[in-house]
């Protein structure tokens, strides 16, 4: 994890977080980094200058935490367009009166234009949100990016997941979620399955994933919703059937993914894991052999669905796709 120093700023509290620090002084003319690519979370420093604007709009549309002090927060207003909102209570960085002056922007981003407030305490609450987040960071700073071309860049595989959703066991009249839906591209073939009278929800961690499925209009087929696979908002036995594309094997932690994944799945449903291309010629792809350790390995997927309270079903690796269905 590595925190953007653009500038000049106490840096002990973050260090002391186990984040590692990446500075870059306007002052030496110190190159800033072209994308947000293996950056955590971004501080402008009051020596900050305009030359950081172009990192700081693409910050704020990932949601990637940015903290902006003295002068630096002028310009954070200024990449957001508003003044920002004043930081109540339960603010995690601002709450309890800690920074009187400060403000926020949008969920990940804060102003304190007088430098003074920027003690040790506000830095460690800052270091400790930005190693909370991690993971989530680094997923949004990877696809926000590429969502406006997503849907066109990858139209052709759309066959390939109508018939693997057509695998699907679904009745007219049930639930269904796409997780890590992207841009809805299975949408409208699991709102096939369950009809009029069911309910599909695509689900991602993603502003701008979700965003490009409404231009889709694949928003019409399902609804939308932010948020976490791994920690989905649904009560026990919500839904019948669970579509996850690409997904899994990107999870930190699979098991703990596939236990929420059951819990919210009744008896009886179904999760269908999807690639439309098989483990061998991705590892290929990317220069590399096919790990043993590779989640989705049937000797490590199969015992790891059972623990979580699936049974595995149907198991295929082939060149052309990859395909899992398991039955709660």
């Amino acid at each position: 994890m590595a925190v953007l120093v653009i500038g000049e700023a106490p840096t002990d509290a973050i260090e002391a977080a186990g984040l590692l620090i990446r500075l870059c002084r306007p002052d030496a003319d110190d190159p800033l980094p072209a994308t947000l690519t293996g950056i955590d979370a971004v501080i402008l420093s009051p020596t900050a200058t305009p030359a950081a604007l172009p990192l700081v709009g693409p910050a704020l549309a990932a949601e990637v935490p940015v903290l902006a002090l003295g002068d630096g927060a002028r310009l954070l207003a200024e990449a957001a367009g508003t003044g920002g909102t004043c930081g109540g209570a339960t603010d995690p960085l601002l709450g309890g009166g800690a920074a009187p002056h400060g403000f926020r922007v949008g969920a990940s981003a804060w102003g304190l234009p007088v430098p003074a407030e920027a003690d040790r305490e506000l830095l460690r609450r800052f270091a400790e949100l930005v190693a909370g987040r991690a993971e989530t960071t680094a997923t949004r700073a990877f696809f926000t990016p590429r969502a406006a071309a997503w849907e066109e860049r990858f139209a052709y595989q759309t066959p390939a997941y109508e018939t693997a959703v057509a695998r699907m066991r679904l009745r007219p009249g049930q639930r269904a979620l796409d997780l890590g839906c992207g841009s809805g591209r299975a949408l409208p073939a699991l709102r096939s399955l369950v009809g009029a009278a069911g309910t599909v929800i695509g689900v991602d961690l993603t502003h701008a994933m979700l965003a490009a499925a409404a231009r889709a209009g694949h928003g019409g087929p399902g609804r939308l919703l932010l948020a976490d696979c791994g920690r989905l908002p649904f009560p026990a036995g919500a839904v019948h059937g669970i579509f996850a594309a690409g997904l899994l094997d990107h999870l930190p932690h699979p098991g703990t993914a596939l236990r929420e994944w059951a819990r919210v799945t009744a008896p009886g449903g179904e999760l269908l894991l999807f690639h439309p291309s098989g483990r061998a010629e991705r590892a290929a792809r990317h220069g590399r052999a096919v790990s043993p350790q590779d989640p989705l390995a049937e000797p490590n997927l199969r015992p790891a669905l059972e623990a979580a309270g699936w049974r595995l079903a149907t198991y295929e690796d082939a060149p052309t796709h990859f395909l899992t269905r398991a039955e709660r």
